[in-house]
């Protein structure tokens, strides 16, 4: 199998933004400089998943609804093995280089491959309106330590989905009482999220 090639910037650059433990709430400055090429690169995923030199940037999609989110449990066909059978609230995951070919190059190639990833794991026609809320870091783990998380708010409105690959298991919406009695459950990217959705929901421009 050809290896899988993600996009990743330096962690250096990371520290010189200023870095962070959870959760940053205003994720524009840091974007900025993320997302212009010169600080990007696509390197091969093994060295990237074991090198905390280099950040991986990771879309993670929350999708709403009514007074719900949707909710997940990662099967052992995950690719992110470290995760299997955690809960995730976070649709997503590594941008490749075939989505950069699509578009330019920088935030609009990224955007491109948040759509590709959305309809991979999740079936529902048409676009996921999505918007950047919020950033995600967490140094605390091995996984943690070599992923950047770009947290999107997604609100559904009356649209279906259903879920799009095997990796995926026990897809629900779930209310907020209902997804805080199982935060322990959750991944560490979750868990922050959850913490802070009152604040997210805001940055989307709605309200609870």
């Amino acid at each position: 199998m050809a290896e899988e090639w993600v996009l990743a910037f330096p962690r250096k650059l990371l520290d010189e933004l200023g870095a962070f433990q959870g959760i940053q709430l205003n994720p524009g400055s840091y974007l900025e400089q993320i997302f212009q090429t010169r600080n990007t690169r696509f390197v091969p995923r093994s060295q990237a998943e074991t090198d905390p030199g280099f950040k991986q940037i990771i879309p993670y999609v929350l999708v709403h609804r009514g007074d719900s989110l949707l909710h997940y449990v990662r099967g052992k066909g995950s690719g992110e093995k470290r995760l299997v059978a955690k809960g995730s609230i976070g649709i997503g995951g590594h941008i490749n280089p075939h989505d950069e070919s699509l578009f330019d190059v920088g935030r609009e190639f990224y955007e491109t491959a948040v759509q590709r990833e959305l309809h991979e794991e999740l079936k529902m026609e048409g676009v996921f309106n999505t918007k950047i809320v919020a950033l995600l870091n967490d140094d605390s783990t091995p996984v943690g330590r070599v992923h950047f998380g770009v947290v999107h708010f997604c609100d559904l409105g009356e649209a279906n989905v259903a879920k799009g690959e095997a990796c995926i298991t026990e897809l629900h919406f779930r209310t907020l009482p209902e997804l805080q009695s199982r935060r322990e459950q959750l991944e560490t990217w979750s868990q922050f999220c959850l913490d802070h959705y009152p604040r997210l929901v805001e940055a989307a421009g709605g309200k609870l």
